[in-house]
């Protein structure tokens, strides 16, 4: 029982560390001592990582392979293949759990294991370790009950702790079935049991944690449950607690919101997916919602308590168009969340969004992350406008650095507008990323002026408050004279927003 097990991935920062790789550590039995969990991330070189690898002389590398990192850890296992071909490498994850037959990574690897592979990867090894050849490459997860799930939370270590973003479950799965997600292949949500997951949170705690990021995908699903899980933090919380939970839109009953008034600022995040406010899209990819309930949720929530609300809207669904998809936004920002992700939709593999391909003339990016491309309501120059208006919606609406700003580029017609601003600032820089925000700053005044027709004043008013928040010691050219003026009041220090920058710095870190 010599023989090295290496289980790995590349996460898309360091900052992440991965749940899969400690479910299956925690479930490894008699092999666990002889495994080693290595994490990289997608920025470093394969040839480095496959280095890495190799130097520990491994017999078995298992793999978790993601959309974000299948480009990455297909390079990967080439490496590997090429310069130690007698290691064997095992595939799991999303990305290779359908569609196995199509994928280059898939015919380089030994085996994969498609579904769950919290057990599945020690019968695995059970069987290469012992001598066995298994009869199949391609090997069905099996799901076991979660009752019997060796727990994983004690496979983060003190660094993991201290250093990065930490990922718990109370359930697994989804009883609802869009259909642009895995989950809608999922028969159910299946809840761990409340008090063993609540012990395993008590541990995080007493181990000093203080940030819980749930990756439930129906975190409200089961109000009884959802009240014990906030009951537990309400008993202990202090001026670190910080709680991410993804909520259902329509479902927010009174004993929750009662449970949601007593967390102070900056303790509680909401994800909130309404994708998108259209009906008939809604019942094109089985998705149901009720939008009347949803929007009366988040104005509650934005009116009467202080968590911080992250929304969701899907750009490029079957049978949304350019203006259906502008009037949810709207819809959507006169409810006031504090964030909203513009989303273009990407064709996961394994997902039955595929079945509106040829009706709906929908094409897709080939690579990953096989974004949409076109489809018969948008076509491709529409849908590459509505690519940077996401990216500058997230660095200029999204960042919370334009808090005095933005509503003077909005107006009353904030779709419309915004989509006006992105043209001219792509059309000024003819890029969308490593804008430098002195220079951003000076393209929302240029846009402001020259296609929103924003009064001057009152634009560089809004623009030198927001500046003087940022901490920027650069300057603004077409407000150097103002940011040298040691009488402006937005240069004090005391302008009211520093808390709210400090909490967007909490939640991006």
């Amino acid at each position: 029982m010599n023989e090295l097990i290496i289980i790995s991935t590349l996460n898309a920062r360091y900052t992440h560390a991965s749940l899969g790789l400690r479910y299956i550590f925690a479930n490894l039995g008699k092999w666990q001592g002889n495994t080693k969990i290595m994490e990289f991330t997608i920025s470093m070189r394969p040839l480095d990582i496959a280095e890495q690898l190799l130097a520990c002389k491994p017999r078995i590398i298992g793999l978790g392979v993601y959309i974000w990192n299948i480009t990455e850890t297909t390079a990967l296992v080439e490496l590997l293949k090429t310069l130690a071909p007698d290691v064997i490498i095992v595939l799991g994850g999303p990305e290779v759990s359908y569609e196995t037959e199509q994928q280059r990574i898939v015919e380089l690897a030994d085996y994969v294991i498609t579904g769950p592979g919290d057990v599945s990867f020690r019968y695995l090894c059970d069987q290469l370790l012992n001598g066995q050849k298994p009869v199949f490459k391609v090997i069905a997860g099996e799901q076991i009950p979660l009752a019997q799930l060796a727990s994983p939370y004690s496979e983060y270590t003190s660094e993991d702790l201290a250093t990065r973003s930490i990922y718990v479950e109370a359930s697994r799965g989804c009883p609802f079935k869009c259909e642009f997600c895995l989950s809608a292949l999922d028969k159910t949500a299946l809840p761990f049991e409340l008090s063993r997951f609540l012990a395993d949170m008590e541990q995080l705690w007493e181990r000093g944690l203080r940030q819980f990021r749930f990756v439930d995908r129906t975190f409200n699903l089961k109000i009884q449950t959802t009240i014990a899980i906030l009951d537990f933090f309400l008993e202990r919380l202090d001026a670190d607690t910080f709680l991410h939970f993804e909520l259902i839109p329509d479902h927010l009953p009174e004993t929750l919101k009662e449970r949601i008034l007593r967390f102070p600022a900056g303790s509680l995040q909401f994800e909130i997916g309404i994708q998108t406010f259209n009906p008939d899209v809604q019942a094109l990819i089985s998705r149901k919602q009720d939008n009347i309930k949803s929007a009366n949720n988040i104005r509650w929530l934005r009116e009467h308590s202080v968590a911080h609300l992250h929304t969701d809207l899907i750009f490029g669904l079957p049978g949304e168009s350019l203006q259906s998809f502008g009037e949810g936004f709207d819809r959507l920002i006169a409810l006031n969340p504090h964030e909203i992700q513009v989303g273009i939709l990407k064709r996961l593999r394994g997902t039955p969004i595929i079945r509106h391909s040829d009706a709906f003339g929908m094409v897709y990016n080939p690579q990953p992350p096989y974004n949409i491309l076109r489809t018969d309501s948008v076509d491709f120059d529409t849908m590459q406008q509505m690519n940077r208006f996401a990216r500058y919606w997230d660095m200029i609406a999204n960042s919370g650095r334009f808090g005095h700003t933005l509503p003077l580029l909005l107006g009353d017609s904030p779709f419309e507008r915004f989509g006006k601003l992105t043209e001219w600032v792509y059309a000024e820089v003819q890029q969308t990323h490593k804008i430098a925000l002195p220079r951003l700053f000076g393209l929302v005044h240029g846009a402001g002026q020259a296609v929103l027709a924003i009064e001057r004043t009152t634009l560089e008013d809004a623009l030198l408050q927001d500046y003087a928040l940022t901490g920027q010691k650069g300057q603004i050219p077409f407000l150097a004279a103002g940011l040298k003026n040691s009488h402006n009041p937005y240069l004090s220090g005391k302008s009211g927003n520093h808390r709210q920058l400090r909490f967007v710095a909490k939640l991006d870190g």
